[in-house]
């Protein structure tokens, strides 16, 4: 019986959709940046994001990013920024359920320790 109960969670926890991104430290990230492997997508406010943020960053702040998702490009990797990675936790996992492949920067602009611009 025990064993009958873990598969039918197995199963339906596997239908749940769950979604999958990745989350990488600043060191992986510079390294992605480097070898343009992503597209860097910044969702703070616009205030936040003149404030500095990285080089070659879109801004798509996240309470608009459900809305702008179909003009996001499937086949590219992002590499999603936010001030201290609670925002973009919350749009990698929107973007992901979405199907795109996404990284979340651990700490966020709090953490990075690379090129800012203004």
């Amino acid at each position: 019986m025990r064993k009958i109960f873990s598969v039918l969670i197995a199963l339906l926890l596997a239908g749940c959709g769950v979604t999958k991104y990745e989350t990488v430290s600043v060191e992986e990230a510079m390294e992605l940046i480097k070898n343009n492997e992503v597209k860097i997508l910044d969702v703070r406010t616009p205030e936040e994001y003149n404030g500095g943020h990285i080089p070659g960053s879109e801004l798509i702040p996240l309470q608009v990013l459900d809305g702008m998702a179909e003009n996001l490009d499937k086949d590219v990797d992002y590499l999603i920024v936010c001030k201290s990675g609670n925002r973009s936790k919350q749009a990698s996992e929107l973007l992901a359920a979405k199907g795109f492949s996404v990284l979340n920067l651990d700490g966020g602009m709090n953490a990075w320790t690379g090129e800012v611009e203004q």
